[in-house]
C-alpha cells in the first residue's frame, strides 16, 4: 500500500571537482603549482585539511621515514591534487586509505552504537554500504543491507535462498566494490561460475578525470543485531613535481575492510571497499618505494585484511584492486606496486573544458552548487512519489538521456531514464520521475553520447583523430559524463579497437563534440 506520509528523505549527492589549468607540453613538465603553500615538511605525523579546491601548491616536497600524511577531506570530497613546482621526496608515508567499517553486534569493543555503521572513503573515494537493520520477524525491508556508493558500489546483503541466481549462494553477505577490475559476491566464482551480479569497473588507466574507489556493500541485518557495514573505497591523488618524485616510502590508497561480526542473531557480513588512484607526473620518477591501491578485506577475529579477493572465489570479501599510473619523461622507478601501475607519456595535470553534468533540484528542491555528498537536500515528510530528478549539462549534445542511479541506506538500489536532454550543447535540461525510500538516499547520474566521426566536416580533425588511434580509421567517439568522475572518451576505429583517453586529450586536437 502506498503511503502518502513519510519521513524526512536526506538526499546525498556525489560530484567530482574539475579544475582547470593551461595544458603544457610533454617535453616541459609543469606540475602547475603556484608554491602559495610554500615547502612542506613535517616531522611528525600529519594530517592536511584539504582547501574546497583540493589542490595543494607546494614548493618542494620532503615527507621523511617515520612520518605518515594524511589529508581531511573538504565538503565536496574531491581527490588529493599535491603538486610541487620542485623536488619531492617520499621516504615516509602518504596515505590516503579508505576507512573500515565499524565492528558490529559483540565483536571488537561490544559497543553497539555504531553497529552496521559503512567505513568513509578516502579523498576522492566513496562510503560503503550501511549494514541492514536488525529485526526479529526479518521484514525484507528492514533488514537488507545498503549497497556501497560510488560508480563501482558493492551490493548489499539481501534475504532469500541459495542459488546460482541474481542473488547468488550466501546471499545476505554484502558483495566489494569495483573498480579497476570486476568485484564479484562472495562464492560467485565457486559454485555459480561468477554468473550472478557483480560491480562493474570504470574509469580509465589515463586517470583522468582523476576519481577514487567505491564501498563495499552492507550486510544483512540479524535478528538481534544489524549487518556490518561495507569498508570505503580508497581515495584519489595526485603526486606532480616540476623536477625530480622520489619514492623509497609508500603511498597507499588501499580499500577499507568490512566490519567485524559476532553474536547469536547477527546479520551478515559487509564487504571491502576497491582501492583507489595513484597518480604520479613528474620529469624524473625514481625510488624503489611501495605504491598500494589494492581493495579492501574483513575484519575477523578482530584481526585486519582477511578473506581478501573480489573474482567471486571461494570465501572471498574482498573490493577489487584500484588504479595506478606513473607517467614521466625519465621513469626509472623499480619499487613494489599492486596493481601494476600503467606507464605513460606526460599528460596535462587537469582536465579542461569537459562536459559536465549535475543534478539541478529534487521535488523542487535546489540542490547545492558543490554537493557534499551528505544531506545535500532534506525532503519534508508530505512530500509524495513519484518526485521529480532535473538535471543540467553543458556541453553535452541535446537528444542523449541521463540515467539516474538511487542508492537507499537500506535496501536495494534503483535506476530510472530521463527523456532526451533538451535546450542547447552549451545549456541543456532533462527531468526523470522516480519513487525514493524512506530515509537517506545517494543519487548518482551518466550520460553517455556517440559522435559519428562520418559526421564531422573537418578533414583535419578526423586525421587528428586518427593519430591519437595509432593511425586507425576512427568511426566513432563515445564520451561519457559522471557525476563522479566527470567525463572521459573512447575512440572505436572500423576494425574494432577502442583507445580511452581523458576528455582533454580530443579537446586539445579541436574536438568539440
Amino acid at each position: 500500500m502506498k503511503q502518502l506520509s513519510r519521513l524526512p528523505s536526506r538526499i546525498s549527492l556525489v560530484a567530482a571537482l574539475v579544475a582547470a589549468l593551461a595544458c603544457t607540453p610533454a617535453w616541459a613538465v609543469d606540475s602547475g603549482s603556484t608554491g602559495a603553500d610554500g615547502a612542506l615538511n613535517p616531522t611528525v605525523n600529519t594530517e592536511i585539511v584539504l582547501p574546497a579546491s583540493g589542490i595543494l601548491n607546494y614548493t618542494t616536497v620532503n615527507i621523511p621515514a617515520g612520518v605518515t600524511v594524511k589529508f581531511k577531506p573538504n565538503a565536496a570530497n574531491t581527490p588529493v591534487y599535491l603538486l610541487a613546482s620542485g623536488d619531492v621526496t617520499i621516504a615516509g608515508t602518504i596515505d590516503v586509505n579508505g576507512q573500515d567499517a565499524a565492528a558490529t553486534g559483540t565483536d571488537g569493543d561490544g559497543m553497539q552504537g555504531d553497529d552496521g555503521v559503512p567505513g568513509l572513503g578516502g579523498p576522492g573515494g566513496f562510503a560503503g554500504g550501511r549494514g541492514g537493520r536488525d529485526d526479529a520477524a526479518k521484514r525484507p525491508a528492514i533488514i537488507r543491507g545498503g549497497a556501497g556508493l560510488g560508480p563501482g558500489g558493492g551490493i548489499g546483503g539481501v534475504e532469500g535462498g541459495d542459488g546460482c541466481t541474481a542473488t547468488g549462494y550466501y546471499h545476505y553477505i554484502g558483495a566489494g566494490g569495483a573498480y579497476g577490475a570486476d568485484a564479484y559476491a562472495n562464492y560467485a566464482k565457486a559454485y555459480c561460475n561468477a554468473s550472478v551480479i557483480h560491480a562493474l569497473p570504470y574509469g580509465s588507466s589515463l586517470l583522468q578525470p582523476l576519481v577514487g574507489g567505491s564501498g563495499g556493500g552492507g550486510g544483512l541485518g540479524g535478528t538481534n543485531f544489524p549487518g556490518s557495514g561495507g569498508g570505503g573505497g580508497g581515495g584519489a591523488i595526485l603526486i606532480a613535481s616540476s623536477g625530480t618524485l622520489k619514492i623509497t616510502g609508500s603511498v597507499t590508497a588501499i580499500g577499507g575492510d568490512g566490519g567485524g561480526l559476532a553474536g547469536t542473531g547477527a546479520g551478515g557480513r559487509g564487504a571491502g571497499g576497491s582501492g583507489g588512484a595513484i597518480r604520479l607526473l613528474a620529469s624524473n620518477v625514481t625510488g624503489n618505494g611501495t605504491l598500494y591501491a589494492v581493495g579492501g578485506c574483513i575484519n575477523s577475529g578482530g584481526n585486519r585484511r582477511q578473506y581478501c579477493g573480489s573474482d567471486g572465489s571461494y570465501n572471498q570479501y574482498g573490493g577489487s584492486i584500484g588504479r595506478i599510473r606513473i607517467e614521466g619523461d625519465a621513469i626509472s622507478y623499480a619499487g613494489t606496486n599492486s596493481p601494476t601501475y600503467v606507464r605513460g607519456d606526460v599528460g596535462p595535470v587537469f582536465i579542461a573544458g569537459a562536459p559536465t553534468l549535475r543534478i539541478a533540484s529534487v521535488a523542487g528542491h535546489a540542490v547545492p552548487a558543490v554537493p557534499t555528498g551528505s544531506n545535500d537536500v532534506t525532503l519534508p515528510a508530505t512530500t509524495t512519489d513519484p518526485v521529480s530528478i532535473t538535471f543540467e549539462t553543458t556541453n553535452v549534445p541535446v537528444g542523449n538521456t541521463v540515467q539516474l542511479r538511487v542508492v537507499p541506506a537500506y535496501g536495494t538500489t534503483s535506476e530510472a531514464i530521463s527523456p532526451a536532454i533538451t535546450g542547447s550543447t552549451a545549456a541543456g535540461t532533462a527531468a526523470v520521475s522516480i519513487v525514493l525510500p524512506q530515509g537517506p538516499s545517494t543519487l548518482q547520474a551518466t550520460t553517455t553520447y556517440t559522435v559519428i566521426v562520418a559526421s564531422i566536416e573537418d578533414r583535419k580533425l578526423i586525421e587528428k583523430l586518427s593519430r591519437l588511434a595509432q593511425n586507425g580509421r576512427v568511426e566513432k567517439v563515445e564520451v561519457t559524463v559522471a557525476l563522479q568522475g566527470g567525463a572521459r572518451a573512447r575512440l572505436i576505429t572500423d576494425s574494432g579497437k577502442a583507445f580511452e583517453m581523458p576528455y582533454e586529450a580530443l579537446s586539445a586536437v579541436g574536438f568539440r563534440g
